[in-house]
């Protein structure tokens, strides 16, 4: 009898699969490891988001989600012809975009800077400053701006001794925006520039050599050497910014904002949370949450496809 001979496509497969088969029994402990990591996303992550399917229904808890009533878009289209959403998706965008325009670029500066201390003790200690309001709690965080931003606070006591006119900043719409932002990069400007830290620390140092003796001063070297030294590292982390543009936490403005200052402070994820935990309006919260998220892949994908044709960097 002839032997079967196997097409290409059989043949790659076949390949592959005993390529793979080779790679588990020599790293078996290694990919141990990950089955922890896999069982995480897969319970935590994957399985759950079958409940979105609650944006569609009209869920109502003890019915289940099988036996709530199906209402297809409604929720959407309720969200959309709400007065709330003109204001939260403008507010969610004005302070993602603010956050994209001076925070985001905090981190690059305040790495540049650092890069250019020699004295290592100095160098150590500032890093170590930066770095801890990363670690206190939110809580702690807003307890301490509402104190310094109050009528008697420490920002007033300065505004004042140069015969300002004190005011109760949180209780200003118009000045909310800026008090977030900026309270937003003092926590995180030290921990945001570990990462660009570590870029900088890859660069060789040939190339700084190399454009001294061109002639090439610290400003000259910081913008011909440095920064196209970190600029892949910059993009990916700029197209994951991107991605996020529509994702302002509410954790810091649930604690900061109040309703005199709705009107410039609510944005997606506070109204959320209103709506689904105080409310109860299961379906409607949800569907809300899912048009944040579908805009949010959408801003991803299109940063994506632009840095890839642009400068050829991408997340994929």
């Amino acid at each position: 009898m002839a032997a079967k001979s196997l097409s290409p496509a059989g043949t790659r497969k076949k390949g592959v699969g005993a390529m793979l088969k080779r790679d588990f029994m020599k790293y078996k402990g290694i990919y141990a490891l990950a089955i922890p990591v896999l069982a995480y996303f897969i319970i935590f992550k994957y399985i759950p988001m079958y409940g979105i399917t609650i944006a569609f229904k009209n869920y109502v808890p003890t019915k289940g989600i099988f036996g709530s009533e199906w209402v297809g878009f409604d929720h959407f289209m309720r969200f959309f012809k709400s007065v709330y959403f003109k204001r939260t998706v403008l507010n969610t965008l004005i302070i993602s975009v603010y956050d994209v325009i001076f925070g985001f670029p905090a981190p690059i500066i305040f790495a540049l800077l650092l890069n250019e201390v020699k004295n290592n003790i100095f160098k150590r200690t500032i890093q170590t400053i930066t770095y801890l309001p990363h670690f206190i709690s939110t809580v702690v965080i807003a307890g301490m701006i509402i104190d310094f931003t109050s009528q008697n606070g420490l920002i007033n006591n300065i505004i004042a001794l140069f015969g300002g006119e004190r005011t109760d900043m949180l209780m200003r719409p118009e000045m909310f925006r800026g008090i977030y932002i900026i309270s937003g990069i003092w926590q995180g400007v030290g921990w945001g520039s570990i990462i660009y830290l570590s870029a900088l620390s890859s660069i060789d140092q040939e190339q700084y050599e190399a454009a001294y003796i061109d002639g090439a001063n610290r400003w000259q070297q910081a913008i011909n050497v440095t920064l196209p030294g970190i600029m892949p590292t910059i993009t990916i982390l700029f197209i994951l910014k991107i991605g996020g543009l529509m994702s302002v936490g509410s954790e810091k403005i649930l604690l900061l904002y109040s309703p005199v200052t709705y009107e410039t402070a609510d944005v997606i994820s506070t109204f959320i949370y209103r709506k689904g935990l105080l409310d109860m309006d299961y379906s409607f919260s949800t569907a809300v949450g899912l048009f944040n998220s579908i805009i949010n892949i959408i801003l991803l994908s299109t940063a994506n496809a632009l840095s890839r044709k642009v400068n050829e960097t991408s997340l994929w």
